[in-house]
């Protein structure tokens, strides 16, 4: 069996889709996971600090 360009790209093709389907539902898993919420909340908290003024 001979490796053409046609090959290749049907694997990258069928492939690469299951592998970036696979990283978004791990990046989803990942944000929505209960005991990631206090992390996120401090996160989002951390951006409105009265010390962050612009020109200091």
């Amino acid at each position: 069996m001979e490796l053409g360009h046609e090959s290749i790209v049907g694997f990258a093709k069928s492939w690469g889709l299951f592998y970036l389907l696979a990283l978004a539902a791990a990046v989803l898993i990942y944000t929505f996971w209960p005991s990631n919420k206090k992390r996120f909340d401090r996160a989002k908290k951390s951006i409105l600090d009265k010390d962050d003024r612009p020109g200091d």
